[in-house]
């Protein structure tokens, strides 16, 4: 296992980890990592070619022991203190891509909280924002 990954890589690991922690991971959630991958300044530097082989490595790393903790351990140090919010969001935007955030992404949702140690005011502004976007009526 890599020591740490790059902020690109970190912030892949995160989305793909939030689309897999129920089971499913469902068109609408690829096509959300694709077009965040392909249009957020994060990563104008991030090779799209290499955005497959990321996310299978995740998938790998997460289907060993003590998976999540790993990936969670590897973002926390391979992201900076100013990407964590942005990982944060990331990751409800992925959560919310099939408009239906499931159970077990809520609690991955809470683990990431914790592991970057984000303000509840900083997480309730992620989160009504990502609700105001997503919101279909």
């Amino acid at each position: 296992m890599a020591k740490t990954l790059t902020p690109q890589e970190a912030l892949i690991y995160v989305m793909v980890t939030t689309a897999a922690v129920d089971g499913v991971i469902t068109d609408a959630e690829l096509r959300r990592i694709g077009n965040i991958v392909a249009q957020l300044p994060v990563f104008e530097e991030f090779d799209v070619e290499q955005l497959i082989p990321t996310a299978e490595a995740c998938g790998k790393l997460l289907s060993g022991k003590d998976g999540l903790k790993k990936v969670l351990d590897l973002a926390l140090k391979s992201l900076t203190e100013r990407m964590h919010e942005t990982a944060y969001a990331l990751a409800v935007e992925v959560a919310a891509a099939d408009l239906k955030v499931q159970q077990e992404e809520l609690r991955f949702l809470d683990m990431l909280r914790d592991t970057f140690d984000l303000s509840k005011l900083i997480v309730a502004a992620i989160e009504r924002g990502a609700r105001a976007r997503h919101r279909v009526k």
